[in-house]
């Protein structure tokens, strides 16, 4: 199998990543990074294959334990946190877990929501549009998609301040070469908001409300008991999941929207007609397009052949979803933005039993996200050019998104 480095680190390579994964897909699509040391792939048709291959699963490997099998001190809480959710387990624990909250997506539940997130959207951007100018990431985009999961999780008003901090701190160490200052404050914001979650958790066993954790525990007695280490390490990862991803496709989104003023008039011209089979088409092209996770990673539970390639039981290999979504093979004309794509099979949502839990609420809050902005202020504009991102390719974010808004545009 070739060498190669991919540069995941450089702030060039994150800004702007497709033109060397373009190279490197046409030249090298498999490949050895002994830096990383995983086995990267870059097409869509293997990355496809290997999301279903049941021989890999998110799980560390058993032939990847260390002597004893004893954990790293400084993220010893964190493995453990990894240990009861669904994403880092596979069946039948990750079944088990995965159906318990399969009752918070269920489509009617997720369709009931609309209104909700509607309101919510149309207060943070009022309150933003206060200021001819403001940042985008932080007025908007972050305070969104933690309001909604707070609401399902039935987090207090009083508490909300502190998820996405939460968040920001745990996600640390889904990034490649986090330094011990890192995992430390990982691990120790997992053990603060386990905390919290199960305080909570023992205030709903005493007095049910209408929210997600208290009808999981309603629902042990229909045989779908979590402990309550359990059920908080699920929650977590719902903050975790359910709005990382969200807030980069919102950012994304927008910044997509600026560089391509044609694609962005006529979803501008479909907002205002109420066409929403156009908006929906046009969320799943900006997913595509610039995609909010670039990367995940599986291990190998045994040997398997991909092509000319075989993986041997315990190596790690890095799935390039950003890469799969430019796929030339796959996609025509992938560099372009074109929302009159009807065939879009993009990966950012995953595939196989670990797919996104949560992509019909996704959808939902990127229809109503995007909509509400370009209904309510259709002139928004970028004041920075060149976009800065955060350190970190796995969880590819900005820094910040200042904006104008210019004249105020007339509601409905």
């Amino acid at each position: 199998m070739n060498q190669h480095h991919l540069p995941l680190a450089d702030p060039g390579f994150i800004a702007d990543p497709y033109p060397l994964l373009a190279t490197l897909r046409a030249r090298q699509p498999v490949f050895f990074d002994p830096v990383w040391n995983k086995v990267f792939f870059l097409r869509h048709a293997d990355i496809t294959l290997l999301l279903r291959e049941r021989r890999l699963g998110r799980k560390p490997a058993p032939t990847t334990a260390t002597g004893d099998g004893t954990r790293c001190p400084l993220t010893r809480d964190f493995d453990r946190f990894q240990d009861d959710h669904m994403l880092d387990n596979e069946p039948p624990k990750h079944t088990r877990l995965r159906r318990a909250f399969q009752q918070a997506f269920t489509p009617a539940r997720v369709a009931a929501m609309r209104p909700q997130i509607a309101q919510q959207a149309r207060e943070l951007l009022e309150t933003a549009m206060q200021c001819a100018q403001f940042d985008l990431l932080t007025a908007f985009a972050e305070p969104l998609p933690v309001a909604v999961i707070a609401d399902l999780l039935g987090i207090p008003p009083g508490d909300r301040a502190q998820l996405r901090p939460f968040s920001a701190r745990i996600v640390q160490l889904y990034e490649l070469g986090y330094s011990e200052a890192q995992a430390r404050d990982a691990n120790q914001a997992v053990v603060e908001f386990s905390a919290y979650l199960q305080d909570l958790i023992a205030q709903r066993r005493k007095q049910p409300g209408t929210d997600l954790i208290s009808a999981l525990l309603l629902g042990e007695s229909a045989g779908e008991a979590l402990s309550p280490v359990e059920l908080a390490a699920n929650c977590i990862l719902l903050l975790n999941a359910g709005h990382e991803a969200t807030v980069n496709a919102i950012t994304s989104g927008m910044l997509a929207l600026a560089r391509h003023p044609r694609q962005r008039e006529l979803l501008v011209a479909a907002v205002r007609r109420g066409n929403e089979e156009f908006l929906a088409r046009a969320v799943e092209e900006l997913l595509r397009f610039d995609t909010p996770l670039p990367m995940f990673e599986r291990w190998v539970y045994e040997d398997v052949a991909i092509g000319e390639h075989t993986l041997r039981s315990g190596q790690e290999v890095a799935l390039v979803f950003a890469s799969a979504n430019r796929d030339g093979e796959r996609f025509a004309n992938p560099d372009t933005l074109d929302f009159s794509r009807t065939e879009n099979p993009h990966l950012s949502l995953g595939l196989g039993i670990h797919h996104c839990l949560g992509a019909a609420l996704a959808r939902l809050e990127l229809q109503v996200a995007f909509a509400t902005l370009l209904s309510r202020c259709p002139s928004l504009q970028l004041l920075d050019e060149p976009v800065r991102y955060r350190a970190g390719f796995v969880l590819r974010g900005h820094v910040r998104m200042p904006v104008q808004w210019g004249e105020r545009a007339r509601t409905s």
